[in-house]
């Protein structure tokens, strides 16, 4: 039995799947002409972000979520915190998904 069926009721359709990250990600960057150096960077620190939660989606997470990265990156990485400030750009960048924003509103507007 497929993985997505198995979880569901009977009689209920299979969840819709999670629309793709970096290239929602990539389409919202280009969408408002941010420099291919910049989209990078976005994509680099989403995609660490993704990691930490252990592969959650981040329509699924929410501030909490973000204020644990980045603690993680200032107590445990050491992470500077200009280098803090790109990562909660990256996350409030926000990757458009289902018509809302991802974390921020950064990029809204």
């Amino acid at each position: 039995m497929h993985a997505d069926t198995a979880s569901a009721a009977v009689g209920e359709p299979p969840s819709a799947p999670q629309p793709r990250l970096v290239p929602s990600l990539r389409d919202a960057l280009r969408l408002r002409r941010y420099s291919l150096k910049t989209e990078k960077a976005y994509i680099h620190w989403a995609k660490r972000y993704v990691r930490f939660h252990l592969l959650r989606h981040p329509k699924d997470m929410g501030a909490s979520e973000v204020t644990a990265f980045l603690n993680h990156l200032a107590r445990d990485r050491h992470v500077a915190a200009a280098t803090q400030n790109q990562e909660s750009g990256a996350g409030g960048a926000a990757i458009p998904v289902s018509g809302s924003a991802w974390i921020g509103a950064s990029l809204a507007g």
